[in-house]
């Protein structure tokens, strides 16, 4: 008889976990039932222990999720365009207007009252068409998803991390980094990523010359195989007039990223080379220049930079404005004095953005280019000063910034040197693959 009620408890078992939870108090009670019949009076010392051991299992075992989430949502996906809110797209997508309430009036359902083109919304519904999940996508990276919870909605963002693949790119200067770099493929914001790495050591309009050469190294981000963009410059070389420059970039502990050169001097000076983003220079620095309208000798002692009217002017480093007001000669100007050695001034503005006694930082915008004073053209007229001397801003040495930090150097070679030798592997295998190819051509 004890064999029979130990088999009898083994098809219980088995019963049990296929049983849906509702339906597990009957099992028991069934299960109670049929065990009592193939017991004697005699053995009731075996009876709580054949009755209770079986049904203990089969409840712990049992599932404690809602039946709703195994079910597979059917989902729906909407284009945000123009004039489109939450009550249309949800129209489109044949749900309620009492949802779109309840999701909106949940928390963070603000964010879904100002959609804008080219966001998607997702519906997921049950096969009962009851909107289970909403997803609002904002980006490729972020989407923030609102869940049913009975008869109300929670909502929770969701962030992912994109998978970042290094680039190689390289171009050689036939007339300006611009369009050599458009030549070799790179999107403008690469180039002008380049031009502030390198721009405090180098004139990108009146330095470069041809056979000038560039090699950078840079982040590509994707998702699922699918490009989302590129991402910063890792490390970069420029060569101008057979001297090679190089960048890196580098986080430290406090997460916070700059660009050295190898030997870990800031690639940022303490003064920019050049005040403007967009120009060329009309006139150098020339001591023994005629002067355009007087037509006599007359020492230019700065540099012109020729720019359409109101193209922003920068502080060439950070200091205080000792001058901003207008002259017959100088137009509209402002005078910048950088601690007791230094002074900028910058004439012939269209319109000014600062005022006497008034602290700037580095790139901070201060004017706008004009024609203003005695000016045959729209352009800058941009002076730099060392202890009242004036000296040519384009070749003038620029005081550094600080390096990195002595306990910080051993990190920073660890964290850099990899980086910079795959940029020369890359380097070195392009210019093999070159000279492969030209010989193969020749043959």
């Amino acid at each position: 008889m004890i064999k029979k009620v130990q088999e009898t408890g083994h098809f219980l078992l088995l019963l049990a976990r296929d049983f849906p939870r509702r339906n597990l108090l009957l099992a028991a009670l069934a299960g109670t039932l049929i065990v009592t019949v193939y017991l004697s009076p005699g053995d009731n010392k075996i009876q709580p222990i054949l009755i209770a051991e079986p049904i203990t299992i089969a409840l712990d075992s049992a599932p404690t999720v809602k039946e709703e989430n195994h079910l597979q949502l059917i989902w729906q996906e909407h284009l945000v365009g123009s004039g489109d809110n939450l009550s249309t797209l949800s129209q489109r997508a044949k749900f309620s207007a009492k949802d779109v309430y309840k999701i909106s009036s949940s928390p963070n359902g603000k964010s879904l009252r100002n959609l804008y083109p080219g966001e998607k919304l997702r519906f997921g519904a049950n096969d009962t068409g009851q909107l289970i999940e909403l997803h609002y996508v904002k980006t490729p990276l972020e989407s923030q998803v609102f869940i049913r919870q009975e008869d109300s909605f929670v909502a929770e963002t969701r962030v992912r991390e994109p998978e970042i693949i290094l680039s190689y790119g390289e171009g050689v200067i036939e007339d300006s980094l611009y369009l050599s770099g458009k030549q070799s493929n790179l999107p403008d914001k690469l180039i002008m990523e380049m031009a502030d790495i390198f721009g405090w050591d180098i004139d990108f309009v009146f330095d470069i010359r041809p056979g000038d050469s560039f090699a950078l190294l840079f982040e590509d981000r994707f998702i699922e195989g699918v490009k989302l963009s590129t991402g910063n410059i890792v490390a970069a070389s420029f060569t101008n007039r057979n001297k090679r420059y190089q960048a890196v970039r580098y986080t430290n502990k406090k997460g916070q990223s700059n660009y050295y050169t190898p030997e870990g001097l800031s690639m940022r000076k303490t003064f920019l080379r050049t005040p403007l983003d967009i120009f060329r220079i009309s006139d150098g620095f020339n001591l023994r220049r005629k002067h355009p309208i007087h037509k006599k000798i007359k020492a230019h002692r700065g540099v012109d930079y020729a720019a359409p009217r109101g193209t922003p002017v920068y502080a060439a480093g950070g200091g205080k404005v000792t001058e901003a007001g207008y002259s017959k000669y100088n137009g509209n100007y402002v005078f910048i004095q950088h601690g007791q050695t230094y002074i900028t001034k910058y004439l012939h503005l269209d319109k000014k953005k600062v005022r006497k006694g008034q602290t700037v930082k580095q790139r901070q915008i201060i004017g706008t280019v004009g024609s203003t004073g005695y000016s045959t053209g729209s352009h800058l007229h941009y002076e730099f000063l060392i202890n009242g001397v004036h000296r040519n801003p384009r070749t003038v040495t620029l005081p550094q910034a600080r390096p990195i930090p002595k306990t910080d150097r051993l990190e920073f070679d660890l964290a850099v040197s990899p980086v910079l030798a795959q940029l020369a592997e890359y380097k070195a295998a392009r210019q093999l693959a070159t000279i492969q190819n030209n010989t193969t051509s020749a043959n």
